[in-house]
């Protein structure tokens, strides 16, 4: 058995994931593996994997979700690799590292990261509407950051996301899923964000959710940018310019480095 596959563990704002760099595996992450990698019990333990792909003259992330299943993009993720890639000098003069969702431009400074997300947008319009749940119904706006996000209004984030996040995830309105983001204005430029990630459940942060929930915020409840993010990890600070250019600064810290055990290998190995 060759030496076990080297990984950091990375945290943003509480958000926890694995970092590795594909040319470590001798066999490629499959769904399987990344469910077995995430468990906390059987393996690592992460919100997902971060996977880093150094081809050609743009690095790129792609990002596994703990069900397995891929996401499109990850913000507190882009600011986790935007990090591991500086401190290596990996990290592009010009900053540009790929995701699922497109080429986003990052800027390390010490242990933050600012990152230019690109363009939001609103694939339903500029409006909020009605959805029925198993928990009663509820108004949405739909933003897409690259990935999709359903973000809702709510006086106590804490008390439902976990009830009607999930059914907003899976409702038939969404049939690639969606994030869930449950939001409350706070102040002019101040909101309180509760998330459940598609594909992972309830996390303590979500990068992509935070710039959603501001560009709603903005667009629709009169907030003014650049807009303070409260998650249960910490805060973003998110700014979103009249034509939907989203800038989103935080974060990014290494927790532990390792590798993984044989044992753990011969499993892999075998799915």
């Amino acid at each position: 058995m060759a030496p076990g596959i080297a990984f950091e563990k990375w945290q943003g704002l509480g958000n926890h994931y694995v970092v590795t760099e594909a040319s470590a595996w001798p066999f490629p992450i499959t769904p399987d593996r990344a469910r077995v990698v995430c468990d906390p019990h059987f393996g690592i333990g992460a919100d997902g994997i971060l996977e880093v792909v150094m081809s050609g003259d743009v690095p790129e992330m792609r990002v596994w979700n703990p069900d397995g299943s891929m996401a499109e993009n990850c913000g507190n993720g882009i600011r986790m690799v935007a990090r591991y890639l500086h401190e290596r000098a990996l990290l592009p003069a010009d900053g540009r590292v790929r995701t699922g969702a497109g080429v986003v431009v990052v800027e390390v400074e010490g242990s933050v990261v600012s990152v230019d997300m690109g363009h939001a947008a609103f694939p339903a319009g500029e409006q909020e509407e009605a959805l029925g749940t198993g928990a009663g119904e509820v108004a949405l706006a739909e933003v897409s950051m690259g990935n999709p996000h359903a973000v809702i209004r709510h006086d106590d984030p804490d008390a439902v996301v976990g009830v009607i996040g999930p059914l907003v995830e899976t409702a038939a309105r969404f049939p690639q899923r969606t994030n869930v983001e449950f939001i409350r204005r706070d102040g002019p430029s101040e909101i309180t964000m509760r998330v459940w990630e598609r594909g992972a459940g309830v996390t303590m942060a979500c990068g992509t959710g935070a710039c959603a929930a501001a560009v709603a915020g903005v667009r629709l409840d009169g907030l003014t940018s650049p807009v303070t993010v409260h998650l249960a990890g910490g805060d973003l600070m998110i700014g979103v310019d009249d034509d939907l250019r989203v800038t989103m600064t935080g974060p990014a810290d290494p927790i532990y480095s390792g590798r993984m055990s044989a044992e753990l290998m011969s499993r892999l190995e075998t799915m």
